[in-house]
């Protein structure tokens, strides 16, 4: 009877595991055929390498009788629904959650039951465990040689998909350019309009001379940072546009780095402040800007804005890119002609034919606009279906030859997808 007993409740261990394992597998199937769907190579491989891993994993635990080897399925799976979304502006890689769910889970119960019942495991199932050993070896020594290969380039700057090269961002330069900053007044224009007085980084090449003429980059941070972020917090930033200007790989420039956030404006509904910067960067950033250094702006006014708009540009990352679509692209084309978008969207078809073709904006050509995200960004999605769907309406933009978007291979929203999209920007402007 206590035989029969112990049996019973082995077999309702394997169950457990038995049900977490295909639990994880049709939902990680699921997941591949959705990046099928959306065609988009790097992230396709990645969500294989990632899926695979899971499923492999998650079968020796079923075949060999080991709910525990369910613990790092729920783990990795957790990991990624962190990584991958961002409720509630994406939650395409929900499945994630239910995979970890299932998956801790069947881990937790089946090893109740062994321990209750000092249920055995059974042998080491070989093929499921050399095959994740495999994937995993093969993934992360393909990550580790083409990080090397990039990071070790020499020469003359040029696209990357895996690393900014060493040379570029690992030392001083000689040759280093100034950041100070500058204060202006602007007014709360998304509420009250009251007065305020923000701050701006200003960027000045080695060398800066006044009676030269400068292009200009305005780069916009993202939530939670402020104005510091591009050239203080992350002076490796700093470090690599110095470096890049001294080895001639693009001409002097000044970069503007300013901040969407008007004091305490809007904290609950931050996506207002993206489109109420254009008034902000048009009537008061600008003009306090490049009437105290060289632009090409012969004068601080609509035409003289307008008729340098070639030598202007304005990128940004998460809801700093957000801004750049709203403020600058949609609602500043008059003034900006290059643009880059990093890890954020969230604009629409119809608010793009609204804008930008619009009898104010229409005559106007678009020299670049660049876009990128890591194969792990949870912007991701979103942030191609907006792209795909603005090149499908705008005729201005052809995709290679003054557009483009990169899917940087394994990373997610942060500073190193930032860091590798604004030095691949810089190669393909003014």
């Amino acid at each position: 009877m206590v035989n029969k007993l112990s049996d019973r409740n082995s077999r309702k261990c394997d169950r457990i595991t038995a049900i977490a394992f295909c639990a994880v597998a049709v939902i990680g199937c699921v997941d591949v055929i959705r990046y099928l769907v959306l065609g988009e190579m790097v992230s396709i491989v990645t969500v294989i390498v990632v899926e695979g891993l899971l499923i492999l994993t998650a079968l020796a635990a079923w075949r060999g009788r080991m709910p525990v080897l369910l613990v790092p399925v729920g783990i990795g799976a957790a990991v990624l629904f962190v990584l991958m979304n961002n409720w509630p502006t994406s939650g395409f890689n929900m499945g994630f959650l239910f995979q970890a769910l299932a998956a801790f889970a069947g881990g937790a119960g089946g090893m109740i039951l062994a321990a209750r019942e000092k249920h055995k495991s059974g042998p080491i199932p070989w093929l499921p465990v050399l095959a994740a050993a495999a994937l995993a070896v093969a993934a992360l020594l393909t990550w580790v040689i083409q990080v090397g290969i990039a990071r070790g380039t020499s020469g003359p700057a040029a696209h990357q998909l895996w690393a900014v090269p060493e040379s570029f961002d690992s030392r001083d330069c000689t040759q280093a350019g100034t950041v100070t900053t500058i204060t202006y007044q602007t007014k709360a224009y998304a509420t009250d309009g009251r007065a305020v007085e923000k701050r701006a980084y200003v960027y000045l090449p080695y060398g800066y001379d006044e009676t030269k003429k400068y292009d200009i980059l305005y780069l916009m941070h993202g939530t939670g940072d402020d104005e510091s972020y591009w050239l203080e917090d992350h002076a490796y930033n700093k470090t690599m546009v110095d470096h890049m200007i001294a080895s001639g790989d693009i001409d002097p420039l000044i970069i503007v780095t300013p901040t969407f956030y008007v004091e305490d404006d809007c904290q609950s509904e931050l996506d207002v402040l993206t489109y109420f910067f254009a008034q902000e960067l048009r009537y008061d950033l600008m003009p306090a800007v490049e009437s105290t250094y060289s632009t090409w702006a012969e004068s601080c006014d609509p035409e003289g804005f307008t008729a340098s708009r070639d030598h202007r540009a304005f990128a940004g990352l998460s809801r700093g890119a957000v801004t750049m679509y709203h403020s600058a692209l949609c609602a500043s084309l008059d003034y900006f002609a290059w643009f880059g978008g990093f890890s954020g969207s969230r604009t629409t078809a119809e608010y793009f034919r609204e804008t930008i073709q619009s009898d104010s904006f229409s005559a106007y050509p678009i020299r670049y606009l660049y876009a990128s995200s890591g194969s792990i960004d949870f912007a991701l999605v979103n942030q191609l279906e907006d792209y795909r769907s603005l090149l499908e309406m705008e005729p201005r933009l052809r995709y290679g030859e003054n557009t483009a978007f990169d899917v940087y291979p394994m990373q997610y929203h942060s500073i190193g997808s930032w860091h590798l999209a604004l030095y691949n920007f810089l190669q393909r402007i003014f």
